[in-house]
């Protein structure tokens, strides 16, 4: 059976709980609590990378991940997730559209809102149509902090 690891990074907007197997990465999301981290390599590289990114030192991530579950439909979204330049956004339609799938834009807005992979798989980036923020697991508050700290170091990566 592959063994399950658990770590933790302490992001300036909050906790960040990141999980792995052998094969890489399958959850990375904002957590109120913290429980025994046990952990390996992968969750070692992961807390790093995720550190420069909220040094404003990275903008891509290079590390091993899979999508641990989620419809064909979802995993098209995510796909389509990363696909979106740091520091940019996008529409919920132009996700739709970009996976040629023009009237699933609520759809869309559910697989984005069951992305397990927070920050890496950049749902973040995904804004209404009117420019307003819309929908956050972490909150509107962190997407808009997010934004504005990619927004800030955009040009000098």
């Amino acid at each position: 059976m592959d063994k399950e690891f658990k770590g933790y990074y302490q992001s300036p907007i909050g906790i960040i709980e990141i999980l792995a197997k052998n094969k890489g990465i399958f959850s990375i999301n904002f957590v109120d609590n913290l429980s025994t981290p046990i952990t390996n390599d992968l969750i070692l590289n992961c807390t790093t990378q995720l550190d420069n990114y909220f040094k404003g030192l990275r903008k891509d991530f290079d590390i091993d991940m899979f999508y641990n579950k989620g419809t064909n439909f979802q995993i098209k979204v995510w796909d389509a997730l990363k696909t979106i330049p740091y520091g940019s956004t996008c529409s919920y339609k132009e996700i739709a559209y970009k996976i040629k799938n023009e009237k699933a834009v609520r759809a869309v807005g559910g697989a984005n809102n069951k992305n397990n992979l927070a920050i890496i798989i950049p749902c973040h980036r995904v804004i209404g149509i009117n420019g307003n923020l819309i929908g956050y697991n972490g909150g509107l508050w962190k997407k808009e902090w997010l934004l504005n700290h990619e927004a800030k170091f955009k040009d000098l990566l």
